[in-house]
């Protein structure tokens, strides 16, 4: 079927919630993907940072393709060999004591907002249940994510939000103690703001936090939808700023291509939810769960992550010695690239044509290249990059 065919199907079938360019993508091998007319395009988007070993990697493919000749899915009222071995690796390669898994970041974030709640009831009773988030912070597009993601633009239409949700300045320890109260609850965050614009927060902010959040006996929630699963060097990015959270948040990038999110908790609230206060029908869909493991079996490995912030420094290097570029930000293969001409859209617009898959975020670029990329396909993707600068 050809692009005209296919944008006028989609534009007669679908609801129009994606701005796209004009591409469709067919199919794809490592970096490259290759559109319906047989063009290639290295890809440094990985679906948003959900590809983390890029296209069809043979190994993801053969454990995906073994548990589904085995069963596709069964239902969370038996056990599932292959769900409770992900639960187990996951769990003993973080050093969190329990998980739940679901199917997105969305889902897995309403787990964590959800546990920290019950926890603060079981405990303290009703009325202390609110939230302090940081503006410019991207959870989710459920109505109680999008509540928690402190960017008024998302505040729109679906009214009414879920209340309990208080936005403080990142970077900011002063604003976070502000907004404490009796009512407070939890403290929620991403280490590195990737939809508000690849924005990495301070190490002296995160470790105020966590003190905060111990001496007043809040639950720490760190979403690591985005940065999790190897993208910043480390398996989670909260390795890179020495702090012990209660509750992460992992998804994208650790089923590989498969929607899969894991929602991960400490001791202390290891036995807050139990039977009946939250379910899923596809969370730990055993399918899922084995591409999970792959993901896990290559990613966990030293040497594999060296190699992710040894990439991402060369092309860091490589970004600014380009005009028009006038900083770089970012954690390992997870990279922000702002322009002096501050015509993002226009630049990946530019670089698809020229062969190049790239995001955007806020008013600048945004790399998330497969974490195994090799050094030829980045060179290649900096090339088209370069050309479509000018």
């Amino acid at each position: 079927m050809s692009i005209e065919h296919i944008v006028q199907d989609e534009k007669k079938y679908m609801m129009h919630t994606y701005g796209r360019f004009g591409v469709a993508i067919e199919s794809g091998k490592g970096a490259t993907a290759v559109d319906v007319d047989g063009n290639q395009y290295i890809d440094f988007t990985t679906g948003i940072g959900v590809n983390a070993l890029g296209y069809c990697d043979d190994g993801w493919v053969k454990a995906v393709s073994e548990q589904l000749n085995k069963v596709q899915h069964i239902s969370n009222l038996y056990y599932s060999p292959v769900q409770v071995e992900c639960a187990k690796q996951l769990c003993t390669k973080t050093g969190f004591d329990k998980v739940f898994f679901g199917n997105s970041g969305a889902e897995v974030n309403e787990c964590a907002i959800k546990l920290a709640r019950k926890y603060s009831f079981d405990k303290y009773g009703n009325g202390r249940n609110e939230i302090i988030a940081l503006k410019n912070s991207f959870h989710g597009r459920t109505v109680t994510t999008l509540s928690a993601t402190g960017q008024d633009v998302f505040h729109q239409y679906f009214f009414p939000f879920t209340e309990g949700f208080a936005f403080a300045d990142a970077n900011d320890t002063d604003s976070v103690k502000a907004l404490l109260n009796d009512k407070t609850c939890a403290v929620m965050m991403e280490l590195i703001q990737g939809e508000g614009g690849v924005m990495p927060l301070e190490q002296d902010f995160v470790k105020d936090i966590e003190k905060l959040c111990r001496d007043n006996d809040l639950v720490l929630i760190i979403d690591e939808v985005q940065t999790g699963v190897g993208r910043t060097g480390k398996l989670y990015c909260y390795e890179n700023y020495g702090i012990e959270p209660d509750i992460i948040t992992s998804a994208k990038g650790l089923g590989g291509g498969l929607p899969f999110g894991a929602c991960l908790c400490g001791e202390k609230l290891s036995a807050v939810l139990d039977a009946g206060t939250h379910g899923t029908t596809f969370g730990g869909n055993p399918v899922a769960c084995a591409g999970a493991l792959e993901i896990l079996k290559r990613v966990d490995n030293p040497e594999f992550l060296s190699q992710v912030n040894e990439k991402g420094a060369y092309i860091r290097e490589k970004l600014l010695r380009m005009d028009g570029v006038t900083q770089v930000r970012g954690i390992g293969l997870m990279i922000g690239i702002v322009l002096e001409k501050d015509n993002a859209k226009e630049v990946a617009a530019r670089c698809v044509e020229n062969g190049l898959l790239i995001l955007t975020a806020k008013n600048l670029l945004r790399m998330l290249p497969p974490l195994n990329i090799s050094y030829e396909d980045i060179d290649k993707g900096l090339e088209i990059l370069k050309k479509s600068l000018l």
